[in-house]
């Protein structure tokens, strides 16, 4: 495991430390004619060699080095303008996947999948999954009893905000209950309130601050809820 752990702090210290923003500027115009990318995985092997510190390992080193190259060589040879930040999450999973595999085929470690598939995981993944875009679909279906699009028209916001504050409060909300930190969903509270209601004073905002209190206790109910039908099943 120590190996893996290494492998991992290496390529975070070399894609994100030690990786100015103008290199990556300069190697997106470039491509492979920009003398950074090749810079950048040069970094990466001397953070293989320095981290891992054993030249016993000079196999492990090649492969996660050279895969490195590859798999930035073709981000960059595929990627356009619309398709960026698509591209980023993918190389960097990309990236970890051969770390993973790496390891598990140089120490020949095995998986063990019923540890991983265990009655208590697949509880914990079916719940998370079910606060995300399900919940979200329920909320938004109890909301068809008023009119949103009339309360929300001309107010700036960011594209989908609400259904990711949404989600991401819901999982955090989870987390502290099947944690047993009741007093951080009292602070999660607190701090979207000020966030979100300090700026509907006026009387014309009422409706709005209705509609947004309403769609907090409901999302903050049903993830509490889930967190304790978790605690209670395991």
């Amino acid at each position: 495991m120590m190996l893996l752990i290494k492998l991992l702090l290496a390529h975070i210290l070399g894609d994100f430390f030690l990786q100015p923003v103008h290199w990556v500027k300069e190697k997106e115009s470039k491509k492979l004619k920009s003398p950074k990318l090749y810079f950048h995985i040069a970094i990466h092997f001397a953070l293989l060699f320095l981290i891992l510190w054993d030249l016993s390992l000079w196999p492990v080193i090649l492969v996660v080095g050279f895969s490195h190259l590859i798999i930035d060589a073709v981000k960059l040879i595929v990627q356009k303008k619309k398709t960026k930040r698509l591209l980023f999450f993918i190389d960097q999973i990309s990236h970890i996947i051969v770390i993973v595999a790496t390891y598990f085929v140089y120490t020949k470690a095995t998986l063990d999948l019923d540890i991983i598939f265990s009655e208590q995981h697949l509880l914990l993944i079916t719940c998370l999954v079910f606060l995300t875009r399900p919940v979200s679909i329920i909320m938004k279906t109890i909301f068809t009893k008023w009119n949103i699009t009339e309360l929300t028209n001309n107010n700036e916001s960011l594209k989908d905000a609400g259904k990711y504050i949404g989600i991401l409060e819901r999982l955090l909300v989870f987390i502290f209950i099947i944690t047993n930190h009741w007093e951080a969903v009292g602070f999660l509270i607190t701090a979207k309130s000020v966030f979100r209601f300090g700026d509907l004073k006026k009387p014309k905002h009422r409706k709005l601050t209705e509609y947004i209190l309403i769609g907090t206790l409901i999302s903050f109910g049903i993830a509490i809820a889930v967190g304790l039908i978790f605690k209670a099943l395991v």
